[in-house]
């Protein structure tokens, strides 16, 4: 597949068209997909093919129904070598060994049991409580029944494809709309540049919106939109517009760079935005230049606080702490709280494809944690919800917040209720692992709502009970956080 690479001499200013696609004979032409059942030596993953109640075994030479050979034509099988050497091969689909469907249809909208899900919850408390250091914090950690009645839609109805095998009801979807960035960040993109996606391998914004009302109907209420850098792509407010008007989502968020923000922020929050995160790693601006590889601080400092005066309250920021780079100027951001209301956000620092992850980079909570403290003794934990990703603090006089998102030393995997969809058209059910099921695929050569459901729901179910440790996770191959979106 003819790939495109991005060198650290591109231009700063990105400003993208809709990307364009053709029918599903433009993705697939050219390459062999196969509807054969796969052999023991294939990783022993000979499992059939099933949809629904039926089950049917794909051989080279069958012609089968209608539903299946749509589904079927998305499902590589390469060389098993070629696989064993090559495990981010993005245009595979990692799940193309898994079963397609449920043999319940139980993939269809159904009333919401929400004491089974507790009740399952309730028993593995255990099971993650070795990751947190408090029995507040342990039982903060997994999903509750006030939690899960939370998330519901209001008419309290939810699709089972939302939920995991471990009773994780998922109502969050990240949508990366792009892979181009006008910053080249050293933890998200390596110092050679990326491969892109070719354009017409990029999600429309027809194709988005198709996927994300799917994902809103089952009983997603959150949508973030991400990069790359969302804001270089020029339909980005249509974006933002149609999906605002998704009937049961209750939130419409951005994480941006705040490069190319500030002219485009009135215009986005009209359109629908109601919450930002804005990241930046530093208050200097040489060490901004040094870490993002182009200048832009003061630009990014504009968007903050233009988005504090078009009154987006908390202004999340978000800052990758870095031993021996900013972990000197924790409590310098931490003053930001002071007088406005900014969410400063510190993020331990984690290994993804191509950023040079080293263990002795890395700056633990604990030690975050006790620098804020000695400087600010007024500080506060907060009451967190059970699917927070961060640790919530408050500090006496200050009208911002102080939090700590600990994906590394105290992971958070039992209150996960996070999915992706990835800028190329694949879902990721975990930010650290590398399984991916392509849902363009499908969406192009014409499957429907409710097989698209069947193959959503199947990678759910797969998603694991807690990523690996922070180590085993830098051995882990991965894409570089630019293609994922965070």
């Amino acid at each position: 597949m003819p790939t495109q690479s991005v060198q650290l001499e591109d231009i700063d200013k990105l400003e993208l068209d809709p990307d364009k696609s053709d029918s599903c004979n433009s993705h697939v032409q050219g390459k062999n997909y196969q509807t054969r059942q796969l052999t023991t030596e294939e990783d022993n993953l000979s499992r059939p093919i099933r949809i629904g109640h039926n089950q049917h075994t794909h051989t080279g030479n069958t012609r089968q129904p209608k539903l299946n050979s749509r589904i079927a034509a998305t499902i590589e099988t390469p060389n098993y070598e070629t696989l064993k050497s090559s495990t981010m091969r993005r245009h595979l689909s990692k799940f193309f060994h898994y079963p397609i469907g449920f043999n319940l249809s139980n993939s269809l909208p159904l009333k919401c049991d929400v004491s089974s899900f507790c009740a399952a919850n309730s028993i593995r408390q255990g099971l993650f409580g070795g990751h947190l250091n408090e029995c507040a914090t342990r039982a903060l950690a997994t999903t509750s029944c006030a939690s899960v009645s939370e998330d519901l839609p209001k008419d309290n109805s939810v699709s089972d494809m939302l939920v995991d095998s471990f009773g994780r009801l998922h109502t969050y979807l990240r949508i990366s709309v792009t892979e181009r960035c006008n910053l080249r960040c050293q933890y998200c993109m390596p110092a050679e540049g990326v491969e892109l996606t070719p354009s017409p391998q990029i999600l429309t914004k027809t194709e988005i919106l198709r996927l994300a009302n799917l994902f809103v109907s089952s009983g997603v209420t959150k949508i973030r939109l991400t990069g790359g850098e969302p804001t270089v792509r020029k339909d980005i407010e249509d974006i933002c517009l149609e999906l605002s008007n998704l009937k049961g989502l209750r939130t419409l968020s951005m994480t941006t760079n705040g490069i190319a923000l500030t002219r485009k922020l009135p215009r986005l929050k009209d359109c629908g935005l109601t919450s930002l995160n804005i990241s930046v790693d530093t208050l200097v601006p040489a060490k901004f230049e040094f870490m993002t590889r182009r200048r832009g601080h003061e630009k990014v400092m504009n968007s903050i606080n233009a988005a504090i005066d078009l009154g987006f309250n908390p202004v999340k920021v978000n800052c990758v702490v870095m031993r021996g780079f900013n972990d000197d100027e924790i409590c310098d951001f931490v003053e930001l709280t002071r007088d406005k209301p900014i969410d400063i956000r510190f993020i331990e620092f984690m290994p993804f494809d191509g950023n040079v992850w080293n263990v002795k980079k890395l700056v633990p909570y604990s030690e975050m944690l006790d620098t804020v403290m000695k400087q600010f003794p007024s500080l506060k934990r907060d009451q967190d919800h059970p699917t927070d990703t961060a640790k919530n603090f408050t500090i006496d006089g200050h009208e911002g917040r102080v939090s700590f998102i600990t994906s590394m030393t105290e992971h958070f995997c039992a209150g996960c209720n996070r999915l992706r969809l990835l800028a190329d058209g694949n879902f990721k059910v975990c930010l650290f692992g590398p399984s991916e099921v392509s849902l363009r695929d499908p969406l192009r050569c014409g499957a429907e709502d409710h097989e698209l459901r069947e193959i959503i729901g199947a990678a759910v179910k797969k998603k694991k009970a807690s990523h690996a440790g922070m180590f085993d996770i830098a051995k882990t191959a991965n894409r570089p956080m630019i293609h994922i979106g965070g």
